[in-house]
């Protein structure tokens, strides 16, 4: 009963060739679904914290504070956009 770590072309042959594709690019990029998951929820927080504070300052109340608010929400939507395109390229 010595197994070797390495299959056996015959058990290779048994995996369907497209799960075996599958599971050899989540184990190059592990949880790759998972942080795209995450990029687009926070850069769609990013979005609507960038409406709230654009709104404030069209109706010009605490200017003082609402912009750097607004352009903080603006950098968080730039960042999750940049890291999903750079995730979808690998």
């Amino acid at each position: 009963m010595n197994k070797s770590p390495n299959p056996s072309p015959q058990s290779r042959s048994k995996l369907d060739p497209e799960k075996y594709a599958r599971l050899k690019a989540e184990a190059k990029a592990p949880y790759k679904g998972f942080r795209q998951f995450f990029y687009v929820a926070f850069g769609a927080s990013g979005f609507i914290g960038a409406v709230v504070f654009l709104a404030q300052l069209a109706a010009g109340r605490d200017v003082s504070t609402a912009l750097p608010n607004f352009a903080l929400q603006v950098g968080v939507v730039v960042l999750m956009v940049c890291l999903f395109k750079l995730e979808k390229k690998s």
